[in-house]
């Protein structure tokens, strides 16, 4: 299926590994030029791959989305070498670390880096990124712009295993419902994608944080964990694929979805439903 997204550009951030990657694969895979932030020094490898596989100009940038400058100097940076971005997509995002039931678990200080990274980075990329998406789509306004952010089912249900990465996640929701009202007259739409249970890192130190908290008697190894939670937590009983997310973000990127603006598109085997 054509997505009418070649020889445009994609900037992904949190693409050095994991769902970000994946989405960048994504973009590449539609003929998009692609741009890779990530604090990681590995993200200038990844895009070398990405070029080479998918025949595209593709970018790594380093920086680390906690400071508005490093942002601000990666969007400048990608902007001069690849022309202005019409999708941006914000996957960068960490834990505590700490599981945190009950919340008194964790000090108030565990909250600062959490919030920084997923809140105050949602909030860096938007300033940076803004007045390019504005400029792509009045360029192109039967195109449109985009922006789009990798939340979590945790910001939906208030989850007890990470208050402050499901609160952070919240608030990342309500942010963009906000971008959308905002920049909705200038053509560009604003989403969120919500993840359920995905083998990431991430995933793997909630499982950590928790077998910390018990008797050596009880705990599991992180397989065992993962595979008990899936089928409680989850109708569908499997978990969810990265690649599952790079396809609903081109999608979410297209015109197809020009309609589609403001929105939590739960890809989670069916962990949340709204009625």
């Amino acid at each position: 299926m054509n997505l009418s997204l070649q020889d445009q550009v994609a900037v992904i951030i949190g693409a050095a590994s994991g769902i970000g990657r994946a989405i960048a694969e994504a973009f590449a895979a539609e003929g998009a030029s692609v741009g890779l932030i990530d604090r990681s020094p590995e993200v200038e490898a990844v895009a070398r791959e990405i070029s080479e596989k998918h025949a595209v100009a593709c970018r790594g940038e380093i920086a680390d989305v906690a400071s508005e400058n490093s942002v601000n100097q990666a969007a400048t940076s990608l902007q001069a070498t690849q022309g202005n971005t019409s999708h941006v997509v914000f996957t960068a995002g960490i834990g505590s670390g700490k599981f945190g039931f009950p919340f008194t678990r964790l000090d108030p200080e565990d909250w600062r880096r959490v919030l920084d990274v997923n809140v105050m980075g949602a909030v860096h990329v938007a300033h940076a990124f803004a007045p390019q998406l504005i400029a792509s789509a009045e360029n192109a306004p039967e195109l449109g712009a985009t922006m789009l952010f990798l939340v979590s089912v945790a910001g939906q249900i208030g989850s007890q295993t990470d208050p402050p990465y499901s609160a952070a996640k919240a608030a990342q929701i309500n942010f963009a419902q906000c971008l959308a009202r905002d920049l909705a007259p200038h053509g560009v739409r604003v989403n969120s994608l919500s993840p359920g249970m995905v083998r990431t890192p991430l995933n793997e130190s909630v499982w950590a944080a928790s077998q910390a908290t018990l008797p050596e008697s009880e705990r599991c190894d992180y397989p065992t964990w993962a595979e008990e939670k899936i089928r409680r937590v989850s109708p569908l009983g499997r978990w969810q694929e990265p690649a599952e997310f790079g396809s609903a973000a081109v999608f979410l990127a297209s015109p197809l979805a020009r309609n589609i603006t403001g929105q939590t598109l739960n890809i989670d085997g069916g962990q949340v439903m709204h009625s």
